[in-house]
C-alpha cells in the first residue's frame, strides 16, 4: 500500500541523520524503575505528609492504599508530583523517551500511521497524559514537523493532562520555548497554553474531561502505574482490603494492616473469577479507559498505553522510588515516587466492546516492529562520532534487552472499531474492484521497515 511506503521512507529520513552530542541521552541500568518489590529502609524524619496523614488516620481510622497514593502523589499542597520535578537523572527515575531519542521518533511515526489508518482526518489532536518533561512531546512534534507533508493540510493541536503545575512550567520551556501563557483563574480548564516550536497550538488541562472532543491519538506513556491502588488479600472470611495504619509501637511510623471486616472496595472491584491470594485494582484508571473507549468510538482516533505492567497474574507490585533506588512506600511519604505494576488484563475488561483492543505487547517486540533496528542503523551509519555511536547503541541496548527494559515494558492499544474494518469495494466500469485490507496496525504487526 502508498501508506505503507510512506511509513517505511519514514523511519530513514526522520530528523538529524545523527543527533548533536547535546540531545543523546544515556542512562545506565540502575536508574530506570525496577520491577521488583521495594526493600525496607530506615524511616526518614517526620514530614508535614506524614503529619497530615497520621492526623488523617487518627480521626476517620486507616485509609485505603489508594487514598494514600492519591495524598502522597497529588495532594495541591504537598504532593509528590506537584512539588517535585521527579524526571531525569537528578530526579528519581528515567523514562523511555529521556533514553533516546529513537523512543519518541517511533511513536510519532506510530501516531502517523494511526491518522492514515482512519483516513486521514481534516482536523488530529495529539493527547498526552503525564507528559513529564515534555522530551516525548518533543520528539513527535519533531516528526511531524520533518514530515509535515504527509499531514497536508491537517490542523494539528497538542493537549496534554497535568495534574503538576511545577512540571507543566517544564513541559511549556521544552515544547514552547516562551510562548505559553498562565490562565488568570485556577479553576479555568484550560490552565496553559501556547504555540510549539513548530508552530501547532498547545494546551494543557487537569482533567481528560476538559480536552475537547473530536478525532485524537491518546498516548499514555508511564501514566497507569502511578494511578492510584486498591489492595486487597484473600482470607479465610473472604476478602479483605489492606490498609494504611499507624504503628502503635512507632507514632511516627506507619504500617500496612488488613481490615477485619468487608469494605465497599472489597466487595465490588474484586472480579467473580479472580484466583489469586493477593490482589491490586485500580477503579480510576478503569474509570479512565472507559472514558476514552467511548470518546474513540465517537470521534475515531486510538490510544497506547505503555507501561510496567502484566496480564493479571502478578500480585504485590506496590513499590516507592528515591534517587533512582528502591524505597519504603510507607517511608517518608511525599518524598518519593510511588507505582504499581497496571493490570492490562483489567484494562482490557474495562474497555469492553466499545473498542478494539490490542496487546499488551513488549516494548521490545513493539519497537522492532517499528523498525527500530533499521532506524539506528541509519543514525549509525550517517554518524562519525565514535562516542555518539557508542551512546546510541548503548540506548538501543537498554530499550530492546529483555533483562532491562525489552520484556518489562508493555504496550496495549485501544482502537475504533472501523479502523480494522475493510472498507466497501470501489464500483468500476469493469466490475467490483476488491477492497483495499486495513493498514496493518504499527507495533503490534510488522510494518516492514526494511
Amino acid at each position: 500500500m502508498r501508506t505503507v511506503g510512506a511509513l517505511q521512507r519514514f523511519s530513514r529520513v526522520l530528523v538529524c541523520p545523527c543527533p548533536p552530542p547535546s540531545s543523546v541521552r544515556s542512562w545506565s541500568v540502575a536508574q530506570i524503575r525496577s520491577c521488583s518489590r521495594s526493600s525496607a529502609e530506615k524511616p526518614m524524619p517526620r514530614n508535614s505528609m506524614l503529619r497530615h496523614l497520621t492526623s488523617k488516620i487518627k480521626a476517620t481510622g486507616p485509609i485505603s492504599v489508594a487514598e494514600y497514593m492519591r495524598e502522597v502523589l497529588t495532594n495541591p499542597v504537598t504532593g509528590y508530583y506537584v512539588q517535585n520535578d521527579m524526571l531525569g537523572p537528578d530526579g528519581d527515575f528515567i523514562t523511555s523517551p529521556e533514553i533516546s531519542q529513537i523512543f519518541g521518533e517511533l511513536l510519532g511515526i506510530w501516531c502517523l500511521s494511526e491518522w492514515m489508518g482512519a483516513g486521514k482526518p481534516s482536523h488530529f489532536q495529539l493527547v498526552e497524559f503525564g507528559p513529564g518533561r515534555g522530551s516525548l512531546a518533543n520528539d513527535i512534534l519533531r516528526v511531524f514537523s520533518q514530515l509535515r507533508g504527509a499531514l497536508g493540510g491537517t490542523a494539528v493541536s497538542v493537549h496534554l493532562v497535568e495534574v503538576s503545575s511545577k512540571l507543566s512550567q517544564v513541559q511549556a520551556q521544552a515544547l514552547t520555548r516562551d510562548q505559553s501563557q498562565v490562565s488568570a483563574r485556577e479553576d479555568e480548564p484550560v490552565y496553559r497554553q501556547g504555540t510549539t516550536t513548530t508552530g501547532l497550538p498547545i494546551s494543557w488541562y487537569r482533567n481528560l474531561d476538559d480536552v475537547p472532543r473530536g478525532f485524537s491519538i491518546y498516548l499514555a506513556h508511564e501514566f497507569f502505574d502511578a494511578l492510584p491502588i486498591h489492595k486487597f488479600q484473600r482470607t479465610e472470611k473472604g476478602w479483605r482490603e489492606v490498609m494504611v495504619d499507624i504503628d502503635p509501637d512507632e507514632p511516627g511510623k506507619l504500617r500496612f494492616v488488613i481490615v477485619p471486616a468487608p469494605t465497599l472496595a472489597s466487595t465490588q472491584l474484586i472480579q467473580a473469577d479472580e484466583v489469586r491470594r493477593l490482589v491490586e485494582v485500580c477503579p480510576e484508571g478503569g474509570i479512565i479507559i472507559q472514558h476514552l473507549a467511548n470518546r474513540i468510538a465517537e470521534d475515531g482516533g486510538a490510544a497506547l498505553i505503555a507501561d510496567y505492567g502484566h496480564g493479571g497474574t502478578k500480585t504485590d507490585t506496590f513499590r516507592g522510588f528515591k534517587d533512582h533506588k528502591l524505597h519504603d512506600v510507607l517511608a517518608s511519604p511525599g518524598s518519593a515516587d510511588l507505582t504499581a505494576d497496571v493490570d492490562f488484563s483489567y484494562l482490557r475488561k474495562m474497555a469492553g466492546a466499545t473498542v478494539a483492543c490490542m496487546g499488551p505487547v513488549s516494548q521490545r517486540d513493539f519497537l522492532k516492529n517499528m523498525g527500530i533496528d533499521t532506524r539506528l542503523q541509519v543514525l549509525l551509519r550517517n554518524c562519525a562520532d565514535p562516542s555518539i555511536k557508542a551512546q546510541l547503541i548503548q540506548s538501543y541496548d537498554m530499550l530492546t534487552n529483555p533483562q532491562k527494559m525489552g520484556e518489562r515494558f508493555q504496550f496495549f492499544t485501544m482502537l475504533n472499531h472501523s479502523r480494522l474494518t475493510r472498507p466497501e469495494p470501489e464500483q468500476s466500469e469493469g466490475g467490483e474492484k476488491k477492497a483495499p485490507a486495513p493498514l496493518p496496525v504499527a507495533g503490534f504487526s510488522e510494518l516492514g521497515l526494511s
